[in-house]
C-alpha cells in the first residue's frame, strides 16, 4: 500500500483523469516531471482554426482546506513551482488544479447504487499575466488563492482546453 502522502497525490491525479475521460479528452504525461507539469489534456479534434487544443496542469492534493471569503488559500506552492506556472508566456496554457480530498483515505471514493462517487472537489486557477517571482526559492512558499467558483467539472475542463462544450460526453 502507498504511504498516505503518495496515496493522496495519486488519488488527486486519478480524480482529474476521470473528469478528462468523461470530457472525451486525451491525457498525456511527460516522461519526467522537470518542468512543473504533471498532466496535459488535449481535445482530439478541431475547434475553429485550432487543431488539438491543449492545456498543461500541475495537480496538488489537499486534505485540510483553508477558506477566506470566496476563495481557497492554498499555502503549499513553492516559489519555484509558482514560477513554473506564472513565468510565461507559454505556448500551451498552464493551470494549477487543487483536489480537496477527505483526510481519511477510506472516504476518497464510494460506490452507491447510482455509481461511483469520488470525494470532494477540484478547483483550478490560471496564472496568465501574473508576474513571476524574482530569484524563486524551492523552500519558500507562495500562497495561492483559488476562487471557490472555479470548480473543475467536465464542462469546465472542456472550456479550459478549448474543446466544444455542447457535444455529449
Amino acid at each position: 500500500m502507498l504511504d498516505p502522502r503518495n496515496h493522496q497525490g495519486k488519488f488527486a491525479e486519478d480524480y482529474v483523469r476521470a473528469l478528462a475521460s468523461a470530457a472525451g479528452l486525451l491525457v498525456y504525461q511527460d516522461d519526467l516531471d522537470h518542468d512543473g507539469i504533471d498532466l496535459g489534456f488535449r481535445y482530439p479534434g478541431r475547434t475553429g482554426y485550432i487543431s488539438s487544443p491543449a492545456i498543461e496542469v500541475q495537480v496538488k492534493s489537499w486534505s485540510a482546506p483553508i477558506c477566506k471569503g470566496p476563495e481557497l488559500v492554498f499555502p503549499r506552492l513553492t516559489e519555484t513551482q509558482y514560477n513554473k506556472l506564472a513565468a510565461g508566456p507559454f505556448l500551451v496554457p498552464r493551470y494549477l488544479f487543487v483536489v480537496v480530498v477527505p483526510p481519511e483515505i477510506d472516504r476518497y471514493a464510494r460506490v452507491e447504487t447510482d455509481g461511483l462517487i469520488l470525494s470532494r472537489l477540484c478547483y483550478y486557477r490560471g496564472f496568465d499575466g501574473e508576474p513571476p517571482i524574482p530569484a524563486p526559492s524551492k523552500t519558500r512558499t507562495r500562497p495561492v488563492q483559488l476562487p471557490l467558483g472555479n470548480v473543475l467539472t467536465v464542462r469546465a475542463l472542456r472550456e479550459l482546453v478549448g474543446a466544444p462544450t455542447g457535444q455529449p460526453a
